[in-house]
């Protein structure tokens, strides 16, 4: 079994400028509040506006200092254990406790300096073992913390580690694509530079399976001064290319984005698939509040109630058409997490979901013509010939009595010389065959 992309998305995915490490953080069943670019655009540089101003202030008077922060080695440590415990030892000889009466100190002379020689020897053996333990304790919560904020690339080990596993994890990250890992956009076929004009806000969209709809099939990174025609023509659908060689393809396609539908009707044979959807709404207002309530009384709806809260049942919104290559995402309210409805093809579903959004930043691509940007794209899955085992299938045949599998995938060749006689016509005819493009 082989997999790819096809070349045109493949050169999309050749990446030359980096893409900022990170990511939108993923909560499951949990969608934000409605907002919009501007909102956000100006909430945000008022934080950052309050956050300089703050570190900007003078903190010359707060004493800092630096001492807590120094590593000592054992040698060092165990010097100066030692100098606080001869130096407490000198201290105690040149202090001796002072006596009253001098014949008393005649008297006990002898007594004391043996006393003395034993107190100090004492003196100095349990000052030792207290600050041999003090040592101890010391190096042990230094190592604590150099364990707890060693620095990978500061790590000899890791190192022998990653060169170690690095052979054998090297095949699986390459089919690992996400705004995690750095990428590169590929600017050969460039013929212009549009400078991006800070601040810009950047949206990340994902784009799910018309069928296995929970299969998450590309990941765009969109400016919110760019149209959602912009965005359309970067999506890739297989379904697009049936179409097209079928001989049916339709221009014809909608977003819906809260409660505006967007047509695209740049071109001149597009239909407004969203005019029969208005109309409907228009004259039968109760059926459409049922459906409503139906639809906001669902299970995802039931999660997101747990989670946030209780809230009221809200009336079927004022629904709006507005066309696609007119509006920008600047221009319209969503909530981060939702799920909105792309469609085409005539009922070629796909569920689009805006899951971060947030200021251009230095290491992003600052030219506008190559925006929307793919950071992500599902690599197809394509069936090789059942017969040669070489060549990828071109055709599938269903209750196929001659073949030992049901489906069976042809190549061209192999299926012309089991199905075909030497002038084109069929040998046998009781089969069902498909064209093939990839699962």
């Amino acid at each position: 079994m082989e997999c790819s992309i096809p070349e045109a998305e493949a050169a999309e995915c050749d990446l030359s400028f980096p893409i900022p490490r990170g990511g939108p953080i993923y909560v499951p069943n949990m969608v934000g509040p409605s907002t919009r670019v501007p909102h956000f655009q100006t909430s945000l540089l008022s934080e950052l506006q309050n956050l300089e101003a703050e570190l900007s202030e003078d903190f010359s008077q707060h004493d800092i200092s630096v001492d807590d922060l120094k590593i000592f080695t054992e040698d060092e440590l165990m010097d100066m254990a030692f100098k606080e415990v001869f130096q407490g030892r000198e201290n105690n000889e040149n202090h001796p406790p002072l006596l009253d009466q001098p014949n008393t100190h005649r008297s006990l002379e002898k007594n004391s300096k043996r006393k003395r020689r034993g107190a100090n020897n004492s003196i100095l053996e349990s000052g030792c073992i207290e600050k041999v333990e003090q040592v101890v304790r010391i190096k042990q919560k230094q190592e604590e913390d150099k364990a707890s904020v060693q620095l990978h690339s500061f790590n000899p080990v890791c190192r022998i580690n990653e060169a170690a596993h690095k052979s054998n994890s090297t095949e699986r990250m390459r089919s690992l694509r996400s705004t995690s890992s750095t990428r590169k956009v590929n600017t050969v076929s460039l013929q212009e530079h549009i400078p991006v004009l800070y601040p810009e806000v950047v949206l990340s969209v994902e784009v799910y399976h018309n069928v296995r709809k929970g299969a998450k099939i590309q990941e765009l990174l969109v400016l919110g001064g760019q149209t959602l025609a912009a965005l359309r023509d970067k999506i890739f659908c297989s379904t697009d290319q049936v179409m097209h060689k079928a001989g049916q393809h339709d221009p014809s396609g909608y977003f819906l984005i809260e409660d505006v539908f967007c047509p695209d009707l740049r071109d001149p044979s597009a239909i407004d698939l969203t005019r029969p959807i208005l109309d409907w709404l228009q004259h039968s207002k109760e059926e459409a509040q049922k459906k409503w309530e139906y639809i906001i009384t669902g299970e995802l709806q039931k999660k997101q109630k747990a989670i946030m809260g209780e809230e009221s049942v809200s009336q079927l919104p004022h629904f709006r058409s507005l066309e696609m290559h007119k509006i920008r995402f600047c221009d319209l309210s969503f909530r981060l997490g939702a799920g909105y409805l792309y469609c085409h093809q005539g009922d070629c579903t796909h569920t689009l979901v805006i899951r971060d959004m947030r200021l251009i930043h230095p290491d992003d691509v600052h030219n506008r013509a190559l925006y929307p940007i793919i950071t992500f794209q599902l690599k197809l899955r394509f069936q090789k010939c059942s017969v040669c085992k070489i060549f990828r299938a071109t055709k599938v045949t269903v209750d196929d009595k001659w073949t030992p599998e049901n489906p069976c995938y042809f190549c061209d060749e192999c299926f012309s010389l089991l199905h075909l006689a030497e002038d084109g016509s069929p040998l046998y005819t009781d089969f069902v065959q498909y064209d093939y493009n990839h699962d």
